[in-house]
């Protein structure tokens, strides 16, 4: 493994691909620990978590690795790894869990109480997230191997489906998670807010949920012409400060039985200025009373770069007595993807979920990431998927 290298945040606006550590078997404060595997990286994603960090909207320090989207192969595991085999391919969820605590217990492993000393949850390469070593790399090492990782038994079809298994990860059980909380079923009338990946995954799932319409909105023209070309009905927000009167215009009726929030804290309203609570707001006028949001786009404790002092604290200044008077429900928080990916992966095995096609999945070598996140920072209707050994283009 004396290859390694990985993508490195040196400060707002910049990453760069750099050598780094070897991955081994210790936890963040250095303990040995017999629970984790190395793993080879097959994919590794560029999420628009990451963004976030690297605009310099959060407290994530220089010299972070970065990355929490990883499918890899095992090649090394601690003598208390029991389930997985050297040579095994496997999804990795972004939570790091123990597996033992009350709230891994209850499938709550996005909030999981001990892989973190600062608060609950934890995360690879992510600012506050308890340390874990970043997977935009070569390796990585993923702790309490047998509770988090989702095998992939047949090896040739986890290749030939990569593209859409490398999503397992974070996205489209994100978007899943959101259309569930959101309480989608069959013959729901849905608005997902944002064409960016979580967003179009956030539609998917609507859809094999059993939505009879599914509409997803945005400003960035190109993101909705592809939203549009994957059969979703798109919203153009330019059109009208009026999200009521632009649902109305597809459905008859300007209220949704479930949104989703897929935009989070960087919100833009429609005079284009920031306006962190906007959605929210938004989703709150346009589900109907007694309906339900889903929220997994992100917001955060602190932003640096916010438009004001109170959302600098996550501060937003919210309608809640909308929502309130409304009887909605709301949920929040990282997804437990560890809920939804075996049966997600069926899904995709099975050609039901052509998941990588939804978000327009392009491969790119790891070398070409700092590029990948420049595009994608200035919208491509793309999700960028790194290659870090060349093992996806040498199977496509």
């Amino acid at each position: 493994m004396s290859d390694n290298k990985g993508v490195v945040y040196l400060g707002p606006g910049k990453v760069e691909v750099q050598s780094i550590a070897d991955p081994k078997l210790h936890a963040p404060d250095g303990r040995k620990i017999e629970h984790g595997v190395i793993l080879k990286v097959i994919t590794t994603n560029i999420c628009g978590s990451d963004q976030h960090m690297v605009r310099g909207r959060t407290t994530a320090p220089a010299g972070l690795v970065l990355g929490h989207e990883i499918t890899g192969e095992v090649i090394e595991k601690g003598s208390d790894v029991e389930m997985l085999e050297i040579g095994d391919i496997v999804s990795v969820p972004f939570n790091v869990a123990c597996g033992r605590c009350r709230t891994c217990k209850s499938q709550d492993t996005g909030v999981c109480l001990t892989v973190n000393p600062s608060r609950a949850g934890g995360a690879y390469g992510y600012v506050d997230m308890g340390g874990w070593i970043g997977g935009q790399a070569r390796y990585v090492m993923v702790p309490y191997a047998d509770f988090n990782l989702l095998k992939i038994a047949n090896r040739d079809l986890a290749m030939e489906r990569i593209r859409d298994i490398t999503m397992l990860s974070d996205i489209l059980p994100t978007g899943f998670h959101g259309a569930m909380m959101a309480g989608v079923g069959v013959g729901s009338i849905v608005y997902v807010a944002g064409a960016g990946p979580v967003g179009l995954a956030a539609a998917a799932s609507a859809r094999i949920l059993g939505a009879a319409v599914v509409m997803v909105g945005d400003f960035n023209k190109e993101r909705l012409q592809h939203a549009a070309k994957v059969g979703f009905e798109a919203v153009d927000l330019s059109q009208s400060d009026r999200l009521g009167d632009l649902i109305a215009q597809i459905t008859g009726s300007n209220e949704v039985d479930a949104a989703i929030d897929a935009v989070g804290f960087e919100a833009r309203g429609h005079t284009g200025g920031e306006q962190p609570a906007i959605v929210l707001n938004q989703m709150m006028e346009i589900t109907r009373a007694a309906g339900s949001i889903g929220i997994p786009g992100l917001y955060v404790t602190e932003d640096p770069g916010a438009v004001d002092s109170a959302a600098k604290q996550g501060s937003l200044s919210l309608r809640f007595g909308l929502g309130w008077a409304k009887a909605q429900s709301f949920h929040t928080g990282q997804t437990p993807v560890l809920k939804y990916n075996r049966q997600l992966l069926m899904a995709i095995l099975h050609g039901r979920l052509p998941i990588a096609d939804i978000v327009n999945a392009k491969v790119i070598s790891l070398e070409e990431a700092p590029q990948g996140y420049e595009t994608f920072d200035h919208g491509a209707a793309q999700k960028f998927v790194l290659d870090p050994h060349g093992l996806v283009s040498r199977a496509a």
